[in-house]
Formats: C-alpha cells, sequence, structure tokens
C-alpha cells in the first residue's frame, strides 16, 4: 500500500477501529469509514480523532467524497485519509473535498500526485482545499 500525505504533522499509526467499534469504546483515535456508512455518525467525537479513513473499495464509488466534504464542512482538523482503490485521476478531486492523505491499494507516483493536484490552474466553486474560484479571483 502506497501512502502519501501532504500534512506536516506525524502520520498517525494506530490502527482504524471500525465505525460500530468506535461508537462503542471511549479510547479509539483512528476510525475506518465503510462504504455506504453515514460519516454523520461521527460528529459529536470529533473532538478526539486524528484519523479518519474512508474506505474506496473501487474507483466508481463516490460516496466517500460526501464523507469528506461532511467531516471538514464539520470542522474536523484531522488526518482524513482515503485507502483502497484509489486513483491518479481521482487525486485532485480528493484533495478539492478534504483528504490531505492518500493509501492506495496500487502504487502511486508522488510526482504524478503533485502534477495531478496542480494540473488546473483555476476552480469554479469553494472547496475544502481553500482555493479560491476564478469569478472571486477576478471580481472580488
Amino acid at each position: 500500500m502506497t501512502l502519501i500525505r501532504f500534512r506536516d504533522d506525524e502520520a498517525h499509526e494506530e490502527p482504524a477501529v471500525t465505525l460500530d467499534s468506535f461508537l462503542g469504546q471511549s479510547n479509539a483515535t483512528a476510525v475506518r469509514l465503510e462504504t455506504g456508512e453515514d460519516a454523520r455518525a461521527l460528529l459529536p467525537h470529533l473532538d478526539r480523532l486524528a484519523l479518519i479513513e474512508v474506505a474506496f473499495p473501487t474507483f466508481r464509488d463516490g460516496r466517500g467524497y460526501s464523507a469528506a466534504r461532511i467531516l471538514r464542512e464539520a470542522g474536523y482538523k484531522g488526518e482524513l485519509r482515503a485507502a483502497g482503490n484509489v486513483l491518479i485521476d481521482q487525486v485532485s478531486h480528493m484533495r478539492r473535498c478534504g483528504f490531505d492523505a492518500l493509501a492506495s491499494d496500487s502504487p502511486l507516483d508522488p510526482d504524478a500526485v503533485n502534477a495531478a493536484i496542480a494540473r488546473y490552474e483555476h476552480v469554479y466553486q469553494k472547496a475544502a482545499d481553500g482555493r479560491q474560484p476564478v469569478w472571486a479571483l477576478r471580481h472580488g
């Protein structure tokens, strides 16, 4: 598994527990959301989480993007990791949704990842990555 991080802090090494296990215990600081699990269940616990790993079992399943947006818009500041079938074509969208770490089942070239993120100079809407939309840059 290839791990690429866009954070300056240390990688969280504690294994991520399932959502059900997390909700049933009080000491875990890392949780894994599987496909179809509701990220909103974590909202009352965001302050104690250092890592939320979101499963991408197939590149065709976009529910993980929604989970990332829900968590970032709720104020989650910890590491948000996309894990599983992460493809280079998805990287820029994952970053815009708030993912700041990628754990791909396939090898990812860090240079290609950075090139994918930098590929589009302008964006058209606000997102979790903080980039300003082109209209805001031009018209204030």
